[in-house]
């Protein structure tokens, strides 16, 4: 019962046909992931810039604790020869003015002044928890990176419970070492808080100045930020240009496997491969090729059924002679007539003898021209060696057989086997249209590229309309008063498909001399190659 979701026939077996062939599956990443694959790798290996950005907030932090260095020490320069009342009001305006929170401490730590409290903070620590969404995406990615990168871990920033100096690690490292101390934590924003302690002076004060470095995070950030729109941009199109280059390249592919697949399984009798004339690539070029050939493969199988089918019906005519006369041998007494029945049953038997020959011929021809090797030869000497040895025949017709030699070169390249066997059909085919004591005339010469042999007969010639059936399979124009099957009309069939394999050209024509007969014509390239 059909429920009307059964797959076409069609479709089903075009499935199935790729199924069997392994077309549907591959080994490996299609032609599209791999396209793909190479584009996003390009686009990683940009994005490996990131490491880039954490070398490049280094930097900023370096040049960072330079500064904070040269500021505090500066500052304890200017505080150093002040009073202590008026050292607090330097330091506090001098923290106010600069965005610093300035604090000295005396030689036992006991905070001296702080600028903070003398003139208010001048900045203030932000609150993660009051800042938008992406300020918390940035910070996790700011997390993630360093991560990646194995940045060092960095100290939050907290202030001591006591105002004690020794809560500080970088006053007593400058206490200790009496040189300049800096230090890194991170703000509850994860933004850089640098801290620098330096002596005052040799009575053991010593200064501490704070600074929360927002414009480093935020330099980091931006270029961060850019970067990531650039990259997201750069896959975005480099998805887009992978889409369209599979685009291209695969569905093309696709449409010519899928063709292929159909004339493999041969369920179609006419498949239109896709020639893609508009593509001058090498797809273009390949599936051009494939529809090419496509259409010679099918010309070949048509060639092969018809050839199968004329041979049977060539067969069937002496096979049904030979039964018959077989048949009628039983029957009858009088000797005479049974010797007329076996000399026409041993007619039969030579006739299907001489079909077998030359069909077997025909059928393993084009394999063994597509396996020999063409070697340069003179077309005119082994003309002459062909006319000379039929004129040695003890069985030799009565017909003479001319040889002229003509002007020009007539080395060609090809197998002398075949060759002859082109000349020997051309030469039966002629003496066989000559009348009795008639002459063929064959002749050999060259002419700009080409070399040329005709053979010449004085027979009835070939009308025009004939001159190309000729040379199909069992097709043939024999003369009136020929023993019927004396010829199987593959003769010329043969010559014309050797000729052709050889880059040449078999053809018929009037004599050149306007006498009454016909003119075979075989032109072949001149092989101009020196030889050793």
């Amino acid at each position: 019962m059909n429920d009307g979701l059964a797959e076409p026939a069609p479709q089903r077996a075009g499935r199935l046909g790729l199924t069997r062939i392994g077309l549907t599956r591959t080994r490996g990443p299609s032609l599209t992931v791999r396209i793909l694959a190479v584009n996003v790798i390009a686009l990683a290996l940009l994005a490996g810039s990131f490491f880039y950005l954490d070398s490049y907030r280094t930097q900023l932090l370096k040049e960072r604790f330079k500064l904070a260095r040269a500021e505090a020490e500066i500052v304890a320069d200017a505080v150093e020869p002040v009073a202590l009342p008026d050292r607090r009001m330097l330091i506090a305006r001098i923290g106010s003015e600069q965005r610093l929170r300035l604090r000295l401490y005396g030689a036992d730590n006991a905070l001296v002044a702080d600028s903070f409290v003398l003139a208010g903070p001048s900045f203030v620590l932000i609150d993660p928890e009051t800042e938008p969404w992406y300020q918390k995406a940035a910070r996790l990615l700011d997390r993630g990176v360093d991560l990646v990168v194995g940045a060092p871990k960095v100290d939050s920033y907290r202030e001591p419970a006591s105002p004690d100096g020794g809560n500080w690690p970088e006053i007593t490292a400058a206490r200790e070492h009496r040189a300049t101390a800096v230090y890194l934590r991170y703000a509850p924003d994860r933004t850089p808080v640098i801290s620098a302690a330096t002596p005052v002076g040799s009575d053991g004060d010593m200064l501490l100045t704070t600074r929360n470095a927002l414009d480093i995070t935020q330099a980091v950030r931006d270029a961060r930020q850019t970067l990531v729109i650039i990259i997201g941009l750069a896959l975005l199109l480099s998805i887009q240009l992978s889409l369209f280059l599979a685009r291209t390249i695969v569905q093309p592919l696709r449409a010519l496997v899928r063709a292929a697949v159909r004339v493999r399984l041969g369920r179609e009798r006419e498949v239109v491969v896709p020639r893609l004339p508009d593509r001058g690539d090498e797809i273009g070029l390949l599936a051009r090729a494939v529809s090419d050939m496509t259409a010679a493969l099918r010309q070949k199988i048509d060639a092969v059924e018809s050839f199968a089918a004329d041979v049977a019906h060539e067969l069937k005519n002496p096979l049904a002679s030979l039964g018959s006369a077989i048949e009628a041998m039983e029957r009858i007494e009088d000797p005479d007539l049974r010797r007329q029945l076996a000399a026409i049953a041993a007619h039969d038997v030579q006739r299907i003898d001489r079909l077998i020959t030359e069909i077997a011929d025909a059928s393993r021809i084009d394999a063994e021209l597509s396996r020999a090797t063409f070697t340069q030869l003179d077309l005119a000497d082994l003309a002459a060696q062909v006319v000379g040895a039929r004129d040695a025949r003890p069985d030799r017709a009565a017909v003479r057989i001319r040889f002229a030699r003509g002007e020009g070169g007539t080395l060609v390249r090809g197998d002398a086997v075949r060759l002859e066997r082109v000349l020997e059909n051309l030469l039966d085919n002629a003496v066989s249209f000559s009348p009795p004591e008639g002459v063929v005339d064959v002749a050999v010469g060259g002419e700009g590229a080409n070399v040329w042999l005709s053979v010449s007969d004085q027979g009835p010639g070939i009308p025009e309309s004939e001159r190309e059936k000729v040379f199909e399979r069992f097709h043939s124009v024999r003369p009136a008063d020929e023993a019927f099957g004396s010829h199987s009309g593959l003769g010329l069939a043969i010559a014309r498909t050797i000729a052709e394999a050889h880059d040449g050209a078999l053809t018929i024509t009037d004599r050149p001399d306007g006498a009454a007969g016909a003119c075979l014509l075989l032109e072949m390239p001149l092989d101009r190659e020196e030889t050793a």
